[in-house]
This record gives C-alpha cells, structure tokens and sequence, in this order.
C-alpha cells in the first residue's frame, strides 16, 4: 500500500516561526503518538512567512483515521492554528514512489 499523506500550504502568523512550528510538531509526536505517522518536512518560504508543511503515513487509512479525530481537530485548534495567518490550503493524496 502507498504512503498517503497532506500538504499543507499557510502563511506564519506575524510573531510566529519556524521554531514555533518545530516545537509545536515535536509536543504533537510526543503527545498524540499517532500510529502510521511517517514524518513531517517543512519549507520555509523565503519570504520567511510561507511554509508548507508535507506529511506521511503508512496508509490512507491511518491518515484519515487521525483527520476524523475530535482530539485532533481539538489539538489543531489550540496547538497549530494560532501559529497560522488565517485558514491554510491542504492537499492530500498518495505520494509518488
């Protein structure tokens, strides 16, 4: 089975950074231990504002089982969008071997 996975494409809020992010991924895996995570690469843009973030999982399935996660959507919410300026573009899909 592919991995599948998100890319997410935002802008930091003004006040936040790259080390905001770092951190707030590292609780997260500390924390959440979500099974069939992969792993997480972030680009900053460098504009020093835009980052997109790429994340894996083992399959589709691990991937939306965590998407359809009320805690989640509780941890994004209190963790990951006060990082964030406004709603982030996502896109997910398989990812190419």
């Amino acid at each position: 089975m592919a991995a599948y996975g998100t890319v997410m494409l935002g802008k930091l809020a003004v006040g936040a950074s790259m080390d905001d992010w770092r951190k707030g991924l590292e609780d997260w895996k500390r924390e959440r231990r979500v099974p069939g995570f992969q792993g997480e690469y972030a680009l900053l843009g460098d504009d020093k504002r835009t980052i997109v973030s790429c994340v894996s999982f083992e399959s589709e399935q691990a991937y939306r089982r965590l998407a359809e996660d009320p805690e989640q959507d509780q941890w994004y919410r209190e963790r990951i969008a006060p990082l964030l300026e406004g709603d982030p573009q996502w896109i997910d899909g398989s990812w190419a071997d």
